[in-house]
């Protein structure tokens, strides 16, 4: 078979790093951490390749493909040799060494895209979907004829669509890019077969594992490589990517997992805060999910602290959500005991000092360490001193009290002669009236 001659190209490094999933032990569940890509799926040997076929490569009409194109390990290139279809920019091989490389290259890139954590799974119908940076999975996916798809991002941003079965994209599809993204790093992963309607507009690399057929007029910018099966075209306008970033830039998505350890206790009627930490790309927010905090306590969703002041005592056991849209979300059960608040008896016993400003009583014993009376005035008629003024009375303890005990005792005997004087005086009264 006669193959042009071939024209060097620029060659394009280009790395994945798929992370596995992540344990991070936590106070109650352990997070799956979400893929990191490393800027795009690395295609090595196949990406110069537009097109590459395992068994055949068919194209009817005056199809133009921008790249090489590769068959390996069958033979048969069909459309090209003399027409009706042309290869600019790029060369035939058919079951030669290059091929071969391309194939094994693929091989890799695929199982590559098919060992990325989805942050979103699922996904059927993408027909006016916007997608964000990152991996997505379903069985049979499909774009709806007429039907648009946007990617937003980065330069350096890159998507990996996964259908686990087919990918069916409908007649009259587009596909747009905003914020600087580019066809360079959408990648699409099949299981078995993709299918491009009539007139639309393809962007990205599809790897899949069986065949491709582009069907009357679709236009790709990207790349259609096939492991086992055939590719077929019919009128199409194929290119590979120019200019795209340079590698190793990142787009990260991380799924959070908790890093907060066991809560404090809690004391009722005393301020209270608690932090709840995890980590994650972007940063989560945090909602309870099951349970209810102590009376008086709030989560404060987008900081993760718990705070406020307890209300009743007891022990409460709440499961937290951290979520940052990543897949999977993480839980965390926490149990925060809150205790009764302490009573303090008032102080008793010998020692005690008196209360601030409560007056002592005239007269009454100063007890040690207690606030000195105010002296009491002078008793008119007492001795006064040499210079006429009245002398303070300065009584101790005891002479205070031996003066109690006297004035007892008079009083005593005053009753008693009261008492006395009242029976002399009935006795009177009797005489007379006999």
């Amino acid at each position: 078979m006669a193959r042009t001659t071939p024209i060097s190209r620029r060659t394009r490094t280009v790395v994945v790093l798929g992370v596995a999933a992540a344990l991070a032990l936590t106070p109650a569940l352990a997070a799956q951490a979400a893929t990191v890509i490393d800027g795009p799926i690395g295609l090595g040997d196949a990406s110069g390749y537009a097109v590459l076929a395992g068994s055949t490569v068919t194209n009817t009409g005056p199809s133009v493909v921008n790249g090489d194109v590769g068959l390996s390990p069958g033979t048969s290139i069909v459309g090209f040799d003399g027409g009706p279809g042309r290869v600019e920019g790029g060369t035939l091989h058919a079951a030669d060494e290059p091929a071969a490389l391309a194939q094994a290259a693929l091989t890799n890139a695929y199982g590559v895209a098919d060992s990325l954590t989805p942050q979103e799974s699922g996904i059927i119908e993408l027909n006016g979907r916007t997608l964000e940076p990152g991996v997505y999975s379903g069985d049979a996916v499909r774009l709806a004829d007429t039907g648009a798809l946007t990617f937003d991002g980065s330069e350096e941003s890159v998507w990996v669509i996964r259908a686990d079965s087919t990918l069916t994209i409908g007649g009259g599809t587009t596909m747009t890019f905003s914020g600087g993204a580019s066809a360079c790093n959408v990648f699409w992963q099949v299981g078995s077969s993709a299918t491009i309607g009539s007139a639309a507009q393809f962007r990205g690399t599809v790897l899949a594992q069986t065949s491709i057929t582009a069907t009357t007029g679709a236009t790709i910018i990207g790349r259609l490589l096939a492991q086992s099966g055939a590719v077929t075209l019919d009128t199409n306008l194929i290119t590979v990517p120019e200019d795209c970033p340079a590698p190793g830039s990142t787009s990260e998505t991380d799924a959070p997992a908790f890093t907060s350890g066991t809560p404090s206790g809690a004391t009722v009627g005393t301020p209270y805060s608690f932090t709840v930490t995890a980590s994650g790309n972007p940063a989560p927010s945090f909602t309870v999910t099951s349970g209810t905090l102590p009376p008086g306590l709030i989560l404060d969703g987008g900081s993760g602290v718990i705070s406020g002041t307890p209300t009743t005592p007891g022990s409460t056991t709440v499961t937290i959500t951290a979520d940052n849209g990543q897949t999977p979300p993480s839980r965390a059960t926490y149990t925060i005991p809150t205790a009764e608040a302490a009573v303090v008896p008032p102080p008793t016993g010998p020692g005690t000092p008196s209360q601030p400003g409560t007056p002592a009583v005239p007269g009454a014993p100063t007890a040690p360490g207690t606030d000195s009376p105010p002296t009491a005035p002078a008793v008119p008629g007492s001795d006064s001193g040499r210079d006429g003024s009245t002398e303070r009375l300065a009584a101790t303890g005891s002479e205070t009290a031996a003066a109690g005990g006297l004035a007892a005792l008079a009083l005593l005997a005053g009753l008693g002669l009261l008492v006395i004087a009242n029976v002399r005086r009935h006795a009177r009264s009797a005489g007379n009236g006999s």
